[in-house]
Formats: C-alpha cells, sequence, structure tokens
C-alpha cells in the first residue's frame, strides 16, 4: 500500500498533484510520500510489538536526514555501516544508544568516532576487527558493545550481488567458528559482549532462509552460554523484499510470526533491521520525457533521469515500474527508456511495452525509495537530483538540487597547473 494515486487521471502523492511539484522543484527529483512512510514503520514494528526488540532502520537504504528523523521520532534507530552515516544519523537527532555498527571494513577513525558518540554496540565482522575494536576502546579508555555477525551459510535465493549470508560471501564469521571468537573476545578487557547478529541478503522473498537462519543463531546461543557467554541482544538483520513487479513477498506480520514462532528465548531483546521493505515503494523518481527516438530495431524514450541518479537497473538489471503523471488515451509501444548518461547500460527500463511518452511528459519510476538517491553519482559531471517529501496537502524540499558549484567543491588547481608555460 503507498500514497501515489491517480485522481481524475493526475498522479498524485498524498494530496499534492505530482505536476504541481515538477513545476516549482524542476526534473529530475526523488518524491517521498510522508503517510507511506510511517505506515510502513508502523506496519512493521507493531509487528514485533509483543516481543523485546529495536527497529533500526537500515539507513544505507536511504540516508535522508528527514526519514531518518522520521522513523526516530516513531520509536527507531538505525543500522549504521560507516562514519558518513555515523555523522548522518547523530545530525538527524538519533539517540546513540539506538545505533548499532555494521559493515566488514570499519575504519580505526571510525570505530572511535562511534566509541565517543556511544553507540549501542559494533556488529563486528572478522577476528582482526574484535582485536582492533578492545585496543582503539583501551586506549579512549572506554568499553565497546560488541556482537558478532555470523554468516549461517543459508542460501537467501536473492540476485548475487545482494546475497550476504553464504560462505563464499565477505560478511561475517563461519557461524562453525564463532564459539572461538566469542571466547577470544571474551578474555579482552575493553570489550562487553552483548549480542549475536546476522544478515543473509536483501530482497529476501520467502519466509524459509530467515527462519533457518534463526535455527542456527538458537543453536550457537546455546552453545555460548554453556560457554558461561551470555548476550543479551540477538540482531537478525534486515532483508524483507519488496514488491517491484511480480513479485509476492510476505507482509511484515507473516514474517514477524514466523520468527516469533521459532524465537523461544524470552530473554533477548530482538534488534530488527529493515530498509527496502519501508522505504522501497515509499518513494518514486520523476523524469521529464526529453526525445522518443525510433530507430529500425528499437524505440527509445530519452529522458533527464539518468544511471548516475537510480543505478539498480544497470547495476542488478532490477526492475521499476513506468507510468506518466497525467494518463490520456495512449497507443502502447515497447520501448527502453535510457538518459544522457554515456553508457549503454545507462537505462531504466529496457524492452518494456509501455504507454507512448512524447517530449515534455512527466514520467514516474516507481518503488524507487530505497537504494535510489543513496545509490547515485556524480558521474559525467551530473548534480544529484532534489528530494521532496510531502505530508497532507503539503510539501517540502528536503534535500536541495546540487549545482555546479557543488561539483568542484573540495578541489583546487595547484599553481604549477596554473602558471602560463611560454
Amino acid at each position: 500500500m503507498h500514497h501515489f494515486q491517480y485522481k481524475n487521471s493526475e498522479l498524485f502523492c498524498e494530496e499534492v498533484p505530482v505536476k504541481q511539484i515538477a513545476e516549482n522543484v524542476g526534473t529530475p527529483f526523488y518524491l517521498y510520500s510522508h503517510a507511506t512512510l510511517r505506515q510502513h514503520f508502523r506496519a512493521f514494528d507493531d509487528a514485533f510489538g509483543d516481543v523485546n526488540h529495536l527497529t533500526c532502520f537500515s539507513m544505507k537504504s536511504n540516508s535522508n536526514l528527514s526519514i531518518l528523523r522520521l522513523f526516530y521520532n516513531e520509536g527507531g534507530g538505525v543500522d549504521i555501516v560507516s562514519g558518513g552515516e555515523l555523522f548522518r544519523a547523530l545530525k538527524a537527532g538519533v539517540d546513540p544508544k539506538r545505533i548499532v555498527y555494521s559493515g566488514v571494513g570499519k575504519r580505526a577513525e571510525d570505530m572511535e568516532y562511534a566509541l565517543q558518540s556511544n553507540i549501542l554496540m559494533f556488529n563486528a565482522e572478522s577476528s582482526q576487527e574484535i582485536f582492533l575494536l578492545n585496543e582503539i576502546a583501551r586506549r579512549l579508555g572506554k568499553k565497546a558493545g560488541l556482537s558478532i555477525r555470523v554468516n549461517p551459510d543459508i542460501d537467501p535465493q536473492t540476485h548475487p550481488y545482494i546475497s550476504t549470508g553464504l560462505k563464499e560471501n565477505k560478511f561475517g564469521i563461519d557461524i562453525n567458528r564463532a564459539l572461538e571468537d566469542y571466547t577470544a573476545a571474551a578474555g579482552l578487557s575493553n570489550l562487553t559482549i552483548l549480542g549475536v547478529s546476522c544478515h543473509i541478503g536483501s530482497q529476501l522473498t520467502k519466509l524459509s532462509p530467515f527462519v533457518d537462519s534463526l535455527k542456527k543463531l538458537k543453536n550457537l546461543i546455546r552453545i555460548l552460554r554453556e560457554a558461561g557467554i551470555h548476550v543479551q541482544y540477538l540482531d537478525l538483520g534486515g532483508g524483507l523484499g519488496i514488491t517491484y513487479d511480480k513479485e509476492e513477498p510476505p507482509h511484515p506480520r507473516e514474517y514477524a510470526k514466523a520468527i516469533k514462532a521459532e524465537l523461544d528465548m524470552k530473554d533477548l531483546t530482538v534488534i530488527l533491521e529493515p530498509g527496502r521493505v519501508i522505504v522501497g515503494n515509499a518513494g518514486i523518481l520523476i523524469t521529464k520525457v526529453l526525445y522518443a527516438k525510433v530507430t529500425e530495431d528499437k524505440t527509445f524514450v530519452i529522458v533527464d533521469a539518468a544511471m548516475n541518479d537510480l543505478i539498480r537497473p544497470s547495476l542488478y538489471g532490477s526492475f521499476h515500474g513506468i507510468q506518466p503523471v497525467e494518463r490520456r488515451m495512449r497507443r502502447k509501444v515497447k520501448a527502453d527508456v535510457v538518459g544522457p548518461i554515456c553508457e549503454s547500460s545507462d537505462f531504466l527500463a529496457k524492452d518494456r511495452e509501455m504507454e507512448r511518452f512524447d517530449p515534455g511528459e512527466l514520467m514516474a519510476v516507481m518503488s524507487a525509495g530505497a537504494y535510489g538517491f543513496s545509490m547515485s553519482s556524480n558521474y559525467n559531471s551530473r548534480p544529484r537530483v532534489a528530494e521532496v517529501m510531502v505530508k497532507g496537502n503539503e510539501y517540502y524540499l528536503i534535500r536541495a538540487r546540487e549545482t555546479v558549484d557543488d561539483l568542484v567543491k573540495g578541489e583546487e588547481i595547484p599553481d604549477f597547473l596554473v602558471k602560463t608555460v611560454l
């Protein structure tokens, strides 16, 4: 369920016509529905309302300050994977004790920043990281809350680029050697063991991989307790998928029901790290058609958004629905929706049957709220786009469009290049 609906053949976000926003903000831009974001967060969080839990939004999916603040106001925390994400979370006003630091390659300076900020805990992913974290904490005179991310060797049955729970993936510590690392960590004076963590992948559309993973985690916790190592938190990660095209992922309440049926450890606080399932269908990308080009073999709809704005189709071959902002009687065509980038991989839709678009028309690229702006870039020296949030009958610019001056911020030409060569 989302709040992007047609009224009298015109696409609205909640109570605001999308065309009106485009006229004032320009294109391309990302557009989010406040009502959808809040509804999706509550649907997920409330599904676990009868167990001790903390919903830590996976901010790599969307790190806009306004969105982080919205979820924090709803009682959530955040899952971060870099010092930059920590900075953004704190800037949004998130309580550090609702922040969990994941990621396979944490830098020493980022660990120090997180320790100084008094975050809840680190999800460590290697033996060397555990020892480094202890050393940094010792130097700062602090104790670091530690959870070890284990790799359960579970096939998440998703795209291989977003699979993270198989042995060949770079993430986590082999669950079969986890006891060894926990024992070593327990002997380090500046670490406090708090939890067990696991994340097996993204855009999962079946419940069985989650349940299979949980079974292995429960067995590990029993082994740890027998060894005298008691944990307070069980971090189940995220990964629940959404509908982009014809997928039929389970509803959050079905996911919660399956997890709670398997979870029989009442003394644990469950940490959940949803991302895509909350923001994916709460955001769209609005772009303007520049040209329609017809060749002997193909029809191309050329728009002002590109792979630097939304890279998922180019990177994963991902599907995003294409809709006109204004409906009218149109014939169907089979076309590629492409952008201005100088790459053949610059497309938003490929060989797609869609309604015919004319130059100047607005197009909505659906289900773009997750891994849209957060994965965007300045490739081809294109300023990154604006972000807008609608609440009821009002809209708010929550990120200004970059300018060409932003493109060269921080760059400097050294004197030896400025001097004229005779």
